[in-house]
């Protein structure tokens, strides 16, 4: 199969072009040569004539949205408008990565596939208006939510929490923002089964249960035997320019019901990121 990677530079793309080159024939399209904002690249994308495209290109700096709202629709809504009208030029099948904070937040449980979105920050805002394009333009695509996206040196959160710890004698962490904690290798392996099966729809992809900030931060020290005080902390006591869904957590419904598409839980691929 032919599969092109849009931002195949960033984690996730390097991730998915490690797991699929070994198959499949991969058009990586990095940044900043391929900018998916550009319109002239809809006609080159089509050129190409991939059967799938995997869209990984996304503005994912919730603070930066949340200054430039602008700026994160130009990518994430807009972007998405171009990369689809690609794939409607070749037939070809989308996966267009989206986020958890498509979401408000406000529900107990983790959110399933078929919830209602209602996002409160920019960047949900965007993503969401991402889906849309590609769901109204498209009738070959996979909209992929996931969240927490952690991998071996993306600088994400358990890379923030050791070099933290490695400064500071006492960590404060937000305890009040719940999701899912999830492995990019995971990630990228799921998808690697998921485009295989023409099986289109809407999916949640993350590792397996769910947890707090703190809880993520307690685990992370543990596991890297770096034992440090942790003060759970607000998200109110926690300054930052986005606000995000205090309950963001996800569920593999439709990929592990209908497909069986499984993703181990989030503390297994923890510790395997800590062997590898």
């Amino acid at each position: 199969m032919k599969i092109a990677i849009t931002g195949s530079d960033g984690q996730l793309g390097r991730a998915l072009t490690r797991v699929l080159e070994t198959q499949h024939q991969v058009i990586a399209l990095p940044r900043p040569e391929f900018d998916i904002t550009d319109r002239a690249n809809i006609a080159r994308l089509a050129e190409l004539a991939p059967e799938v495209v995997i869209q990984c290109a996304a503005m994912t700096d919730v603070d930066g949205a949340a200054r430039d709202p602008v700026a994160a629709f130009r990518v994430n809504a807009f972007g998405a408008q171009n990369v689809a009208l690609a794939c409607q030029r070749c037939d070809a099948a989308l996966v267009y990565i989206s986020t958890n904070e498509v979401f408000d937040g406000n529900k107990p449980t983790p959110y399933l596939e078929f919830d209602a979105p209602n996002p409160v920050n920019a960047y949900g805002k965007s993503k969401l208006a991402g889906e849309w394009y590609v769901q109204h333009l498209l009738e070959k695509f996979y909209v992929v939510r996931t969240a927490w996206l952690y991998g071996k040196g993306g600088g994400k959160f358990p890379d923030k929490i050791l070099e933290l710890a490695a400064r500071q004698p006492v960590l404060d962490v937000v305890r009040d923002e719940i999701g899912s904690p999830t492995y990019v290798p995971d990630l990228a392996d799921a998808l690697a089964q998921l485009v295989l099966t023409e099986q289109y729809g809407v999916y949640h992809l993350v590792n397996a249960g769910s947890c707090s900030r703190y809880e993520w931060a307690v685990e992370i020290l543990r596991m890297a035997d770096m034992p440090r005080p942790v003060k759970p902390i607000t998200r109110a006591e926690y300054s930052r320019a986005s606000t995000p869904p205090p309950n963001g957590a996800l569920e593999n419904f439709a990929a592990a019901t209908v497909l069986n598409i499984q993703l181990r839980s989030w503390q297994a691929a923890l510790a395997a990121y800590f062997r590898e």
